[in-house]
């Protein structure tokens, strides 16, 4: 995958953004050698699920109310 120092990204960013567009090649911008951010190609693809990835992914159960206290055990 390609990358490209923020500064630079910084100087090209809307020739970049064409770039990634036409060869659909996503670009890795890095920041002190260190990847900070992603650029892709927009796909139109919406994704239905809040969870992203995980389409099937169902919640049973109240996620919400904290956990008592006694009903956690230590292991030693």
């Amino acid at each position: 995958m390609q990358t490209i120092k923020a500064s630079e990204f910084k100087a090209k960013c809307l020739a970049l953004m064409d770039k990634v567009a036409s060869s659909g090649q996503p670009l890795v911008i890095t920041k002190n050698g260190k990847p900070v951010a992603e650029i892709r190609p927009y796909s139109g693809k919406r994704v239905e699920s809040p969870f992203g990835l995980h389409p099937n992914l169902r919640i049973t159960g109240d996620i919400i109310t904290p956990v008592a206290e006694k009903d956690w055990e230590v292991l030693e």
